[in-house]
């Protein structure tokens, strides 16, 4: 399922509509604070996975 330029556009002139010039860069730090916050919380929990892998690959 992508989502492709037009859609794209057309959600951009939605957000526009409804938030306004003025708020749409706040909304946009925020969304991309919220996804590298995400980002990180998952590579911290894959990493924790790996160091659990290991640790019982060594104990064995």
């Amino acid at each position: 399922m992508t989502i492709g330029v037009p859609g794209l556009i057309l959600i951009i002139l939605i957000l526009l509509i409804i938030f306004g010039p003025k708020k749409l860069p706040e909304l946009g730090q925020a969304l991309g604070q919220t996804l590298k916050e995400f980002k990180k919380s998952t590579n911290e929990l894959t990493s924790d996975q790996d160091d659990q892998s290991k640790k019982t690959i060594d104990h064995q």
